[in-house]
């Protein structure tokens, strides 16, 4: 990857981190699931509103280091008015992005996630960016098996 575009990654994951999107809660009745990366100290609560199997909004909240705040704001902007289906096949293939394996994206749009493939490149920090996806497909298992 240039340098330029390492450079305009880390531009996006630090606007993302300072202004993120979609922070706060959603009323009750809302979809709301906590998860935490222990070794690091992130905690991430993913708040949805979903009907008819299609997300209409999503919120984060929580404390951690700019790339798991970036992943969740960034997260919340791209699944809003997916169906669940479609958010957990993204959530599919941001893990395989974060893995640094190949994935196919099909009609479905990454948007600022791409920003994220460097991650790849740091082991360590990859749990922090797919903490909030894990969240979001905990929360969305627990509500199928309810």
């Amino acid at each position: 990857m240039s340098s330029n575009l390492d450079q305009l990654y880390r531009q996006v994951i630090m606007d993302h981190y300072k202004n993120p999107r979609n922070k706060g809660e959603l009323d009750d009745g809302a979809l709301t699931f906590n998860l935490n990366n222990p070794t690091c100290g992130d905690r991430i609560k993913v708040s949805m509103e979903v009907e008819d199997g299609k997300i209409n909004e999503a919120k984060f909240d929580g404390e951690g280091c700019s790339i798991s705040l970036a992943s969740a704001s960034m997260m919340t902007e791209t699944i809003k008015g997916l169906p669940v289906e479609d958010a957990l096949k993204l959530s599919n293939i941001f893990s395989e992005m974060m893995l640094g394996k190949d994935y196919d994206e099909g009609d479905l749009d990454l948007g600022d996630l791409e920003a994220l493939q460097g991650v790849s490149k740091f082991p360590a920090r990859i749990k922090c960016a797919t903490l909030a996806w894990k969240a979001l497909e905990k929360g969305v298992n627990q509500k199928g098996e309810e």
